[in-house]
């Protein structure tokens, strides 16, 4: 299975690491670490030296309770830092749903469009179709200010996958080909431990979808709650949800510890003989 991802096409055959930069003051796990130009650069080039396959990059929060930011305060964040990638050996992608923010993202030089909206506001997904970039189409329920009140399923995974078929539907219709899309079954949006930990234990179903699977558990709440951790403290947790996801089909795993993920993955595929390219 190969991922068409504007000018890279990525091999899939073996399970690829997104590493995760945040150029933002409040993001729940590094708000404000690497908010800034030249840091989030840095952090970004270090995490390609410890074996980032994919970079995603965002600037705005969309943890529980995150209140938005506008179109200009957010290309103010992000199209220096993807401008400032764009000549490197690896795809950059684009953690944002705002149709100006996306057109002017792939642009400058992104090649994916990770979208928590997965597409749903017919700007953006106009603005996609026209690229040759990948797009992710992402499962939440309400809005980051609201998500977390109490959401609500009959099945968690019958719905998440119902919807996630229908949006590639959608897409497809809108002319972005099948080898350019990538599902995320959204953890930790709109969904209580319960739901979560459903949507792991059953990830397998989503390979029905028949397009690539990401994966974003990352020091999610969902593993402060299993393991009583603070957000800081979870990177443990977060490979072991790596690793489990990766055994039920996950080809794409979106995390902030890169150099770790991409060990424990490098000993799992050794030991179940799954294509060892080595990571640049």
């Amino acid at each position: 299975m190969y991922l068409n991802c504007g000018k890279f096409q990525l091999d899939l055959s073996r399970p690829l690491v997104m590493g995760i930069v945040n150029i933002t003051p409040d993001s729940f796990s590094d708000g404000g670490s690497y908010f800034g130009c030249d840091v989030a650069l840095a952090h970004a080039r270090k995490l390609i030296e410890d074996g980032a396959d994919i970079l995603d990059i965002g600037g705005e929060s969309t943890r529980p309770g995150a209140l938005p930011v506008s179109v200009d305060e957010e290309l103010d964040r992000v199209i220096p830092v993807i401008e400032g990638l764009s000549g490197m050996h690896i795809p950059i992608s684009l953690d944002s749903f705002k149709p100006e923010v996306i057109r002017k993202g792939l642009a400058a030089g992104a090649s994916m469009i990770n979208d928590i909206n997965a597409l749903q506001h017919p700007e953006a997904l106009d603005a996609v179709a026209k690229s040759n970039a990948a797009v992710c189409l992402m499962h939440k329920q309400g809005n980051p200010q609201t998500m977390q009140d109490q959401p609500t399923y009959q099945d968690v995974v019958a719905e998440v996958q119902y919807f996630l078929c229908s949006r590639i539907e959608a897409v497809e219709n809108a002319g972005i080909a099948r080898s350019r899309i990538v599902v995320d079954p959204g953890f930790g949006f709109g969904k209580m431990l319960d739901h979560n930990l459903a949507l792991l234990r059953d990830l397998t179903c989503f390979n029905k979808l028949g397009v690539p699977l990401l994966a974003g558990i990352s020091r999610k709440s969902m593993l402060g709650a299993i393991t009583g951790r603070d957000v800081e403290q979870r990177d443990y947790a977060s490979v072991a949800a790596a690793l489990l996801a990766v055994q039920r089909g996950a080809k794409i795993m979106r995390v902030h510890n890169v150099s770790a993920t991409v060990d424990a993955l490098k000993v799992w595929q050794a030991v179940s003989g799954v294509n060892t390219i080595c990571h640049g």
